[in-house]
This record gives C-alpha cells, sequence and structure tokens, in this order.
C-alpha cells in the first residue's frame, strides 16, 4: 500500500510541520501503523486458513470502525476473531474470486461466423 494512502486515512496529512524531525515522525508513524494492520491481516488469515493474499487490508483497516462499535457495545473483545466470525463476512474481509478474461465476441451470428477472421474483437490496427 502507498505512503500517500496511509498518511491520509490516519489524517496525518492535516499536520503540518516544517522540520525534519515532524517528517521523520510521520513517515515512522505511517510504517508502524502499516506493520500493525499487516500483522493483524495475516492473524485474520492464519484464523481464516486462508493465504494472506486473499485478506483485503483496506478492509480490514474499514472494519476497525465496526469492531470498536462492537467493542463499545461489549459484543467484541477479539478483533481476529471479530473478523473471521462469520456473521461479519459482509464486511468484505476476503476478496472475492475474479473471473476469468474471456474473448469479447462482436459477431453479429456468432453461430454462422465462428470461422472467420473477425469472430472475435481484436484490439490491434491493422494497417491496410
Amino acid at each position: 500500500m502507498r505512503f500517500a494512502y496511509h498518511h491520509k486515512i490516519r489524517r496525518a496529512s492535516y499536520l503540518w510541520t516544517g522540520s525534519i524531525n515532524g517528517i521523520k515522525l510521520q513517515i515512522w508513524s505511517t510504517w508502524l501503523f502499516y506493520a500493525v494492520l499487516v500483522d493483524l491481516g495475516d492473524a485474520v488469515a492464519d484464523e481464516l486458513s486462508l493465504p494472506f493474499d486473499e485478506v483485503s487490508l483496506e478492509m480490514i483497516y474499514r472494519g476497525l470502525y465496526h469492531f470498536t462499535m462492537a467493542h463499545q457495545k461489549g459484543k467484541a473483545t477479539d478483533p481476529v476473531k471479530y473478523f473471521a466470525d462469520p456473521k461479519n463476512r459482509d464486511l468484505g474481509i476476503v476478496k472475492q474470486k475474479r473471473k476469468p478474461n474471456t474473448k469479447l465476441i462482436v459477431a453479429p451470428f456468432p453461430e454462422l461466423q465462428r470461422g472467420s477472421d473477425q469472430f472475435f474483437f481484436n484490439n490491434s490496427l491493422k494497417a491496410s
């Protein structure tokens, strides 16, 4: 994930500083936040028995609000268990599987033109 994204979501972009120590502090805190987020994502992936790549760190970050609300109401105590709970699948922690790329058929009557050159959409321009 990008530095600017984490910098903005932590609202550190609204903290202006001109000193090198202030800038170093913002960079260090962004890396620390990212490390905690990755660690939490790894723990959730282990709990769900999934590869780490199938867990969305952005959705875990967004789901932290929901966890803190549930924690304040006394409904949740562990963020890993909360995100892995089947009742919370609507938070989108697990990435959806992508559909495979398919070729676009542009023939007006595909069953009649299956063998022709104009059956599939061709993205390259042919020189005449």
